[in-house]
């Protein structure tokens, strides 16, 4: 593993750091991911992502604990200093270590098997990284199967998205697609699709989850896809008693998410 220390501003992987950042294009184009924190560096490192480059600012995170999160990774290292840091950094609060990671392939043709009653959360075209990211909290704290993200206008690893989720977007089963290419895998699969949507819907109190089962929510602002909702099993809603007829779509994914997993829970006690 090569070591080096960099103290200007101006150097040239700082600035390839910075400009991965900002530009969605250069991290699709260049297949890197970049990952800023001590739980989200150890996150990619625990879901197997290949790290290329860490850079540490030593005042804030030691060699030794540094080398416990990243272990055998054999990723060039870099010292910085703390104006060198303070210019990577996208956070206010930060941990003092940033590191650069090999992309996974998400694609729906490379989602691994399934098990055998899965429960999936499908958010389509949800435009807010920080909503995606939240919506990965909540599929990690449930413990569901996979989140499948279609016709997402935005990229799986901006910043945003990384550091909503906590570093879940790295240890989650994760698959991008088209509207239709997702709907065809969870049919082929056999697995029941309920759309959260306005239109033929019952109350998710009434839905059974207890199945194969995708919970499909969409963008506040346009919703569920036609498509999807064509192909629903079942359409569900959460009944509203306010002046408002939304929720946030992390908040309503969850509120589904959870009602599944109390169903499940209370078949098994059977």
């Amino acid at each position: 593993m090569e070591h080096y220390d960099i103290t200007s501003t101006s150097n040239s992987r700082i600035k390839e750091v910075i400009a991965l950042q900002e530009k969605s294009k250069l991290r699709s184009k260049q297949g890197l991911a970049v990952i800023e924190g001590k739980r989200e560096v150890s996150l990619a490192c625990m879901g197997h992502m290949e790290l290329t480059s860490v850079f540490y600012q030593p005042e804030l995170i030691s060699q030794d604990e540094l080398t416990q999160i990243i272990g055998n990774q054999k990723a060039t290292t870099y010292q910085v200093s703390p104006e060198v840091y303070q210019k990577m950094a996208h956070r206010s609060t930060t941990e003092g270590v940033i590191a650069l990671g090999k992309q996974k392939k998400h694609h729906i043709s490379h989602m691994p098997p399934l098990g055998k009653n899965p429960l999936i959360l499908v958010a389509e075209g949800i435009e807010k990284p920080g909503n995606i990211g939240a919506m990965l909290r909540t599929a990690d704290a449930a413990g569901i199967d996979a989140v499948l993200l279609p016709d997402m206008p935005s990229d799986l690893y901006n910043p945003n998205t990384i550091r909503a989720s906590l570093g879940c977007v790295f240890t989650l089963p994760i698959a991008t697609g088209s509207s239709q290419e997702i709907i065809d895998f969870l049919q082929t699969n056999h697995i029941a699709i309920y759309s959260a949507t306005l239109q033929a819907s019952i109350p998710y109190s009434q839905w059974d989850a207890t199945g194969p089962t995708a919970i499909v929510v969409g963008s506040e602002d346009r919703g569920v896809s036609e498509l999807f909702r064509k192909n629903s099993t079942q359409n569900i809603l959460i009944p509203m008693q306010g002046a408002m007829d939304s929720m946030n779509v992390s908040v309503a994914a969850a509120i589904l998410v959870f009602e599944a997993k109390r169903q499940r829970n209370l078949v098994s006690l059977k």
